[in-house]
């Protein structure tokens, strides 16, 4: 990448937001300053739509997003899903199908109405305070009622490289495994939908090639992105998946790693 980037696109949890969940001003006034310029910066994340209000509330100004592992891809200002790849109903039916005769003890939970709503399985481990978005499901045949933006499955605890290959290889040729986590937490998408399909689609909408996107990221789900961009840059604290194929590492989420290499591309003054 011979020139500056005309996009800047990254990762949030793990990469762009600290450990505290919290976004620095550091980092806030260097995507502000980026885009004033002229650059386009886009979230791109595992989150849902639901969840963005947390980051939005510490940025200068919302940004757009490419959700859900590239399900979702949102507008800020409009306030409206621009592209959305769920998981049929049919397919989502056989999914779970085929991962509970794989994987005993099972459990679900999807991303419905573009990552608005969340339902689960009864025995869910729900992390969450209650809120009107969040619904146990009635039965185990109700997550695959409506069409789903993500796919969640959960066997406790376990190691994620070894349960994602055991979810892959059980869906194989009918969906997307990744996880962005270490407790064991499978993330699970249509099939062809990664955070690199929905960052593709964003740019080929305003005439961006890949050659002129740097991406940042830290866990496995981000891997297509990082690969199908011009520049890919993995923060100090990423997986080694990530570390493996990555240009350049700078420093941790902790450490402001994005806004630190932001700063020295784009020549900014700290």
């Amino acid at each position: 990448m011979g020139e500056l980037p005309r996009l800047v696109a990254t990762d949030l949890d793990g990469t762009l937001v600290r450990q505290d969940r919290s976004l620095s001003p550091r980092t806030a006034g260097v995507l502000a300053r980026i885009a004033a310029r002229g650059t386009v910066v886009v979230l791109v994340t595992g989150r849902p739509v639901r969840w963005l209000h947390q980051v939005y509330d510490q940025l200068h100004e919302p940004l757009p997003a490419v959700c859900a592992n590239g399900a979702v891809v949102y507008d800020p200002a409009a306030d409206r899903v621009l592209r959305a790849d769920p998981l049929a109903p049919d397919l989502l039916a056989e999914v779970t199908r085929r991962l509970r005769a794989e994987v005993p003890g099972a459990m679900f939970a999807v991303e419905v109405e573009d990552g608005r709503q969340f339902r689960h399985d009864a025995e869910w481990p729900v992390l969450w305070e209650p809120e009107p978005a969040i619904r146990m499901l009635l039965t185990p045949e109700e997550v695959a009622s409506v069409p789903a933006v993500k796919l969640l499955v959960r066997a406790g605890r376990r190691d994620p490289d070894v349960f994602v290959q055991i979810v892959a290889a059980a869906i194989s040729g009918l969906a997307e495994a990744t996880h962005s986590s270490y407790s064991g937490l499978i993330e699970i998408s249509a099939a062809g939908v990664t955070k690199a399909a929905g960052l593709a689609w964003f740019c080929e909408q305003r005439g961006i090639d890949p050659a002129e996107v740097v991406a940042f990221g830290d866990m496995p789900n981000d891997v297509p992105m990082l690969t199908w961009a011009g520049r890919a840059v993995a923060v100090a604290n990423a997986h080694p998946a990530v570390r493996e194929i990555a240009d350049d590492v700078t420093l941790s989420n902790d450490e402001d790693g994005v806004a630190a290499y932001l700063e020295k591309l784009f020549e900014l003054e700290t």
